[in-house]
């Protein structure tokens, strides 16, 4: 055989060595690509009368959680201790409940809320799909009933507030719109004014901050900072999306008992 024959069939054996095989890059985007992600996701809300509540009777809530395909999701990972959360605004922002609905498998939630007058209500609901991102489902539903005096949504001249015998006070290091802005939540007897530093976990965290815009549009599930001891101070980051004026509530435990304190807000 000659030298030439021998090399090309040395090239040959070579080029079959070296042929396409998956790359970890090929794999990887095979694996993002099967990930749930948020505009893939829809919540199918239904309320059982769309009533306001009669005395000891709630209003029953159902959230079913689907693909745009129709497929039911059906395993969700816990995100702050609990698989869904739910949040009730009523449309002046004044009705604030924060509640975890009972999961009751094949991508349906139920819970039933208190809603204390007709009127219209945003709907919120936090999840974490098994194997894909944290996401946020908003709906706007009409409750009948009696409506209630409207609260005018007013930015607060002071940042701070009393609430079950604790002062709270709100500062905000910047409060620009799409920039960083640390919250502070310093908490004190209302009656000594000493330091708050009993606080218990809440969620898995120091506490819990939710902020909405005022046309109910906007919202920002706010996290705590990682490693807070027990008070006086509690820390979050956040970002406020665009100027306009935005409610926040921070709710927080101790002993055993969580409270809610609200402060509203202009970001210029």
């Amino acid at each position: 055989m000659s030298k030439r024959i021998l090399l090309l069939l040395l090239m040959s054996v070579l080029l079959t060595a070296c042929g396409p095989e998956p790359s970890w890059e090929n794999e990887n985007v095979s694996v993002a690509s099967n990930r749930i992600m948020a505009d893939n996701v829809k919540a199918v809300w239904t309320l059982d009368d769309g009533k306001a509540s009669e005395a000891g009777k709630g209003t029953l809530i159902r959230i079913e959680i689907k693909k745009d395909d129709g497929e039911r999701i059906d395993k969700f990972e816990l995100n702050h201790e609990k698989l869904l959360h739910l949040i009730v605004i009523g449309k002046d922002l004044a009705y604030f409940n924060h509640i975890h609905p009972e999961y009751k498998g094949d991508g349906i939630f139920e819970i039933e809320n208190d809603f204390p007058a007709g009127g219209e209500y945003r709907l919120i609901a936090d999840f974490k799909p098994a194997g894909g991102d944290s996401m946020t489902k908003m709906e706007w539903v009409r409750i009948e009933g009696k409506r209630a005096e409207p609260v005018p949504v007013v930015p607060d001249a002071s940042l701070e507030k009393i609430v079950d015998g604790k002062r709270v006070t709100l500062s905000i290091d910047q409060l620009e719109p799409k920039k960083e802005s640390k919250l502070t939540f310093t908490l004190a007897d209302e009656q000594t004014n000493q330091p708050i530093t009993d606080l218990e976990p809440y969620l898995g965290a120091i506490g819990h901050v939710v902020i909405l815009s005022e046309d109910g549009e906007r919202y920002v599930h706010v996290h705590a900072d990682e490693g807070q001891a027990t008070g006086p101070d509690a820390y979050f980051e956040t970002t406020f999306p665009r100027s306009g004026v935005y409610k926040v509530w921070g709710q927080f435990q101790r002993d055993n008992q969580v409270f809610t304190v609200s402060f509203v807000v202009k970001v210029p």
